[in-house]
């Protein structure tokens, strides 16, 4: 039943019995080709002169948040280790770089056996993030970092939006449920990944069978206006749902008209009908009406579930009203307005001519960066955080950095030396991550859930050594 189950029900039903181990995600095909040319034909340049064995390492951050926002939510991370476990070149896709003299033969006979043998580490998924937070950094070679360029900002940028604008919806709906019902807004391939980040960013279950199936999600959905109208009658039409779904399943009751829809739903079903769900008009005050109906007619432990075009401003507006839960769409999958999240890929550090690492960073106008790789912390005060704090240096001069007592390590190792950690990946990596997100967002000062325009909760102070 969508929105019968309490949130910490729900929560234990993002990983069921069959929901176990490590999954790949949606990446059945290879994806080494998701890409952007330039960074073949950096490749190809860089195996000439001899510089694409120079370690670097690589930094994904954003420069700003979305206009008004007060934090960032960081997901995609285990998307990433699937993907990487799928980036290699066949047959067909060297042929291509071949015919089309992208590159040359030699980078063509280095391409056969690739494998990513690097190191990342990053923010943990469900994390918080804020400008010029290190959400993720890769280390290895110039001509392997250089290749996952577009890839991970791909799947970063849009995860995090849609887990970002999830967090400010699931923090809007006070602990009542929300579900993703997306799908049908985005592409296809992009609805399955919106899926496993709202669950991140708190929401509890999926319309999308897809990603309930490869991400151990929550399922949930019953029937659209469509069946009422293929029968002769509503009352023919929610018969038939509950005799092929249950007592407990949700009547749609706006078809024609709600008051006369709820007397017949409670009629067919009786007072143990699970739910009903109502998609157009005034939700407030519908629902307000829908409840002392359903109360007056005996059906007092009826579901009260609303959808249409909700965003977090719908949904408080709605907290006084007797919802029980809410199906988001539109505004989850494009992220509430900010689809993307501005994270770039930029080099911070690599091997020079003469085999020591050297910070590097651009100085062009309003897109300066910082010089070095990057350690994270996060300080409290009374048990709220208070600020963000960035290192940058040498790996030896942050091998000896001493954080202050109290400050919260935010990096993790995801890959070590080309190996992905498991316990990122699969179905309990989600569930985990959609715990940490509802710690972190606890910690931070209560003026993060503010809907209205500002400035990121806490600052960040970046040292340089």
């Amino acid at each position: 039943m969508m929105g019968g189950t309490h949130q910490d029900d729900a929560v234990q039903g993002l990983t069921g019995q069959s929901a176990r181990g490590r999954s790949n995600g949606s990446y059945a095909y290879p994806t080494a080709l998701m890409t952007d040319m330039y960074e073949y034909t950096m490749l190809d340049a860089a195996l000439k002169d001899g510089t694409a064995q120079r370690r670097c390492v690589f930094e994904v951050f954003t420069r700003h948040l979305p206009t008004g926002r007060r934090y960032g939510v960081a997901a995609g991370q285990g998307r990433i280790l699937d993907a990487i476990e799928s980036f290699h070149l066949g047959d067909d896709d060297l042929r291509f770089l071949s015919d089309r003299g992208i590159v040359s033969p030699e980078t063509i006979s280095w391409l056969e056996d690739f494998h990513f043998s690097g190191s990342i580490k990053g923010y943990r998924e469900g994390e918080m993030f804020f400008p010029n937070s290190p959400i993720l950094q890769v280390e290895g070679t110039f001509g392997e970092c250089t290749l996952l360029e577009t890839l991970v900002l791909s799947i970063l940028n849009y995860d995090s939006a849609v887990a970002s604008a999830a967090s400010r919806m699931s923090s809007a709906a006070n602990g009542r449920p929300c579900m993703d019902m997306g799908g049908r807004r985005t592409n296809e391939w992009a609805a399955v990944a919106a899926s496993r980040a709202a669950v991140v960013g708190g929401f509890q279950g999926t319309a999308n069978l897809l990603a309930a199936k490869l991400y151990g999600l929550k399922a949930i959905g019953t029937a659209a206006h469509c069946f009422t109208l293929l029968h002769d009658s509503e009352r023919d039409a929610f018969a038939s749902q509950v005799d092929a779904l249950g007592l407990d399943t949700t009547l749609l009751t706006d078809t024609y008209d709600i008051e006369q829809a709820v007397k017949t739903a409670v009629e067919v079903a009786g007072p143990d009908l699970g739910g009903v769900r109502i998609d157009s008009g005034d939700l407030a005050s519908l629902a307000q009406r829908v409840r002392m109906q359903l109360d007056a007619l005996g059906a007092t432990k009826t579901k009260i579930t609303v959808t249409n075009d909700l965003d977090e401003y719908a949904l408080a507006s709605l907290q006084n009203a007797p919802v029980d839960s809410y199906g988001v769409g539109t505004m989850l999958v494009t992220g509430s307005g900010a689809p993307t999240c501005a994270m770039v890929y930029k080099l911070s550090e690599r091997e020079g001519s003469d085999g020591v690492m050297v910070p590097v960073a651009k100085k062009s106008p309003d897109k300066a960066t910082v010089p070095g790789r990057k350690l994270a912390f996060r300080s409290y005060e009374y048990g709220l955080a208070e600020c963000e704090h960035v290192i940058s240096g040498s790996e030896e001069q942050l091998s000896a950095f001493a954080p202050q007592e109290g400050w919260k390590d935010l990096l993790v190792d995801y890959m070590v030396n080309g190996e992905g950690d498991a316990a990122f990946q699969g179905h309990d990596a989600i569930a985990a991550a959609h715990e940490h997100h509802a710690k972190a967002l606890a910690e931070l000062p209560i003026t993060a859930q503010s809907l209205m325009r500002g400035d990121p909760v806490i600052p960040t102070d970046i040292l340089v050594l």
